[in-house]
């Protein structure tokens, strides 16, 4: 089912509910890209998802509950560098495991992840993916 409707605007009854929680432009950049791709790969839902979930993870990265737009543009983990897929590489999940480890860490922070200052960059991203997946089960609660 399409996720754009008449406005050419997300319809937000058809989106994940952790994009139901964020801003409009996540909404409308996965709803878009999920109808284009529901297009061009001859109506696979399940591939659609993939391409919109990777083009959200361009701008965005996740945060609790929802997304939020990221300072810098760009892939947000090992597999969306390689190029999806075909990769062996494991994602991280919405986390964007290419930014900073001050980034990481200030984000751990703000979702009050335990034993964040004793962490590497590998383990914030970890517990940053747990806290994330903790957060989305409340929320649906």
């Amino acid at each position: 089912m399409p996720k754009t409707g008449k406005n050419n605007h997300a319809r937000k009854d058809e989106l994940p509910s952790t994009l139901q929680r964020s801003d409009r432009k996540a909404q409308d950049t996965f709803a878009k890209t999920y109808d284009s791709a529901l297009e061009s790969y001859d109506k696979d839902e399940g591939r659609a998802a993939r391409a919109a979930y990777a083009s959200l993870k361009h701008s965005y990265e996740k945060v609790g509950d929802h997304w939020e737009a990221k300072d810098k543009r760009g892939p947000s983990d090992k597999r969306a560098e390689e190029g999806g897929p075909g990769s062996s590489a494991p994602t991280a999940g919405g986390v964007d495991a290419n930014a900073s480890k001050e980034h990481l860490y200030e984000l751990a922070r703000k979702m009050d992840v335990k034993g964040r200052s004793t962490m590497d960059k590998g383990q914030l991203v970890e517990a940053l993916q747990k806290a994330n997946d903790a957060a989305t089960r409340k929320a649906r609660e």
